[in-house]
């Protein structure tokens, strides 16, 4: 890669590793469900500029509204508040260890949902690695108290969505554009977390601590705004597979920022979890050279320069709609 390229690439890693340490931020002043109000409220607005700025056509029809009101649920607000909710009892480094597991029910939902994209020995052994590491992170907290154990539970959950979402995103967005795919749900989240907010958690809490507010903004500008630019813009420019592997960055960053700006703990089991995690994303996405060679198609981008690769779906965009 060039360098300009590797700048966007750890950028884009540093604003989705960040992302856990800005919502613990949050959740100490806010509920979930207004902290994921204000999140995709803000990125809505941010993405609304880049729309018009860019004059980015909109679906003239309800059938192509369909896709993204889906994945307004499903792939923002549903994970969005699972994780601001599990970070009300779990360490921010934990929950981005826990969180990098998307690609691994990605790899399920990829067999049982499409026809080439099956699974694969590496596939398994790595699935088997990655159940592994979040047992060992979870272990700490079993037989001593209900809470983290729920909240480590709402994180994997929310993963889970996110891979689900991603293999229905491949499916239903393939004609959609990138900016598109990235803003698009935005308006459905946005729509169904401020009902939410006023219907569960009223009389909803306005922040006053100035840090919360920047917490906000960063969630919402950043990690859900100009972080889905950075990542189409990477797409294009690298290929999807390599853009992909920025999720092997939130372990790390999730991990460094809790220990030192929030002063969470490290254990062994955070370390030897996020090891097995991360090797298990390893393995998962192995494959032999010539494998990798057979799956080489060139895809035109809109400047028609070849697309390297067409990636599966379990490599993908689990992290395609931003964090």
């Amino acid at each position: 890669m060039k360098t300009k390229h590797w700048l966007v690439f750890i950028l884009l890693g540093a604003i989705w590793s960040s992302s856990f340490m800005w919502i613990k931020i949050a959740v100490q002043e806010v509920g979930p469900i207004t902290l994921v109000a204000f999140r995709v409220l803000f990125g809505l607005l941010f993405s609304i500029t880049i729309i018009l700025i860019q004059h980015v056509p909109l679906p003239r029809t309800f059938k192509g509204w369909m896709p993204f009101l889906i994945l307004g649920i499903s792939n923002l607000a549903i994970p969005f508040f699972l994780i601001s909710w599990g970070e009300q009892v779990i360490d921010s480094g934990v929950a981005a260890i826990l969180d990098a597991t998307v690609p691994l029910f990605a790899i399920v939902f990829a067999h049982l949902a499409l026809s080439d994209d099956k699974m694969t020995v590496p596939k398994v052994a790595g699935l088997l690695m990655g159940f592994i590491g979040v047992i060992i992170l979870m272990s700490k907290s079993i037989g001593v108290s209900i809470g983290p154990i729920l909240g480590q539970l709402a994180v994997v959950v929310a993963s889970m969505f996110y891979a689900g979402s991603s293999v229905y995103a491949r499916k239903s967005t393939t004609e959609a554009s990138g900016i598109m795919r990235g803003a698009g749900p935005l308006f459905s989240s946005t729509a169904v977390m401020w009902i939410a907010a006023f219907t569960v958690e009223r009389p909803i809490t306005i922040p006053h601590l100035p840090i919360t507010w920047i917490a906000l903004l960063w969630l919402g500008i950043l990690g859900s705004g100009l972080a889905f630019i950075l990542n189409y813009y990477l797409i294009h420019e690298i290929g999807p597979t390599r853009t992909s592997m920025v999720s092997y960055l939130f372990p790390l960053g999730g991990v460094i920022l809790g220990v030192t700006i929030l002063h969470e703990q490290l254990t062994w089991q955070v370390i030897a979890g996020a090891a097995l995690i991360l090797a298990s994303l390893a393995i998962a996405n192995w494959a032999p050279k010539r494998q990798e060679m057979d799956r080489i198609q060139p895809v035109q981008t809109n400047d028609e320069r070849p697309d390297p690769i067409e990636p599966a779906a379990s490599e993908v965009l689990s992290k395609e709609y931003s964090k």
